[in-house]
């Protein structure tokens, strides 16, 4: 077989084996990995490919990638969580948890409004060293002294890297974890799950590299807000991969930048919604479904602050089904994407959770996630 596919799909979603397969054939695919769990337990487990295009090491069972703003699931996983455990309101004011955040217009921010995207605090005024970023308390001062830049509640944009700061230090300041710890804690080790906001030395070895596939639309201006969004003002390079801080590079993986930081595999992301949604094996789910059908109430749609309307719709913390935008399996479903083609999502009606994780980055348009989902729709008869 070309390309040297490794793993299995229960024979019921061979489709989806298939697929993979043809990604490869079809698409400048380097090396990838697709992961389904149905009822939390694994249907299929396919990787195959390159880790490292400069020294041709193969993708292997536990090869890790980032997965950028995958990241979110963790994040929006960990807050209802603590929501469900009633150590959380999420409609609450952040300041009721973390008193210095009321500066700068913010006494009515809630933590669902940031999970939604509607905090008007997509990107911070303050330029921030890499080093201050990695410090993390430089960042949560920033966020205390930053105005939003629309009312708050009125509007949304993408909160980028905010979203993590502000969720991760909410979490921080209720649990004493931060939210890199906090999910090693309360999912990564108990369950075993290969997922990290953090990435620990130790793990380096089996990090995939990324690489780019070439015609991708260049960024709008550093002074543009998308810009300044994905790079928090410049500290970050985006999409650069190679350059200091790049991501490749191991320093920027070590630290915690829960809005698009995380490192995982696909199995691990599949398995983590697994463990959220559907319960993992054995176990039950640890979001009951009152928890889940919060978590996907719609609550962002049409055009943002920047009068895009791209087809995305948000619930608290997740994607929805957005046929234009992300396609997933059906009306239940909910996830998070990444940049490059990266794309974990679970669904409670079908018992489904899915993770395609990738190193060769594909920009607009890239349908090999897409393809895999229409494979594991195939499967179900749905």
């Amino acid at each position: 077989m070309q390309h040297d596919h490794h793993g299995w799909a229960d024979e019921r979603f061979g489709a989806v084996a298939d697929t993979f397969a043809r990604n490869f054939a079809d698409f400048p695919e380097l090396g990838a990995a697709v992961t389904v769990h149905v009822g939390g337990r694994k249907v299929a487990e396919l990787w195959g490919g390159v880790a490292d295009e400069r020294t041709g090491r193969p993708w292997q069972a536990d090869t890790v990638v980032p997965v950028f703003s995958c990241a979110k699931a963790l994040v929006s996983v960990s807050a209802h969580l603590l929501a469900q455990q009633g150590r959380l309101d999420l409609d609450a004011p952040i300041a009721r948890y973390w008193p210095e955040f009321a500066r700068g217009g913010k006494r009515t921010v809630t933590t669902r409004m940031v999970l939604a995207h509607r905090a008007g605090i997509p990107a911070l005024d303050a330029t921030l060293t890499f080093e201050e970023i990695a410090a993390w308390t430089p960042v949560v001062r920033a966020v205390e002294e930053q105005e939003p830049l629309w009312e708050p509640d009125t509007t949304y944009e993408y909160h980028g890297h905010v979203f993590g700061f502000v969720v991760g230090e909410v979490i921080r300041r209720i649990t004493g974890l931060t939210p890199g710890a906090y999910v090693r804690e309360t999912f990564a080790e108990p369950l075993g799950l290969d997922a990290w906001l953090g990435l620990p030395a130790a793990e380096l070895p089996r990090l995939a590299r990324l690489s780019e596939a070439g015609g991708r639309r260049p960024m709008p201006g550093p002074e543009h807000l998308l810009t300044r969004i994905v790079t928090m003002n410049g500290a970050l390079v985006f999409p650069g991969l190679d350059e200091p801080y790049g991501w490749n590079d191991p320093e920027l993986h070590a630290i915690e930048l829960p809005g698009a930081g995380a490192v995982a595999s696909a199995t691990g992301l599949s398995a983590f919604l697994a463990a959220a949604v559907t319960g993992l094996d054995d176990a039950p789910a640890l979001l009951t479904p009152a928890t889940v059908a919060d978590a996907t109430r719609e609550v962002s749609s049409g055009a943002g602050f920047l009068g895009f309307d791209l087809g995305g719709r948000w619930g608290s913390g997740f994607l929805l089904p957005s046929p234009a935008f992300r396609p997933m399996l059906g009306p239940h479903s909910f996830g998070n994407d990444g940049a490059g083609g990266q794309f974990a999502f679970a669904d409670p009606h079908f018992g489904v959770t899915f993770a395609y994780t990738a190193n060769r980055m594909i920009g607009h348009g890239d349908p090999r996630a897409d393809n895999l989902v229409d494979a594991v729709r195939t499967s179900l008869g749905a």
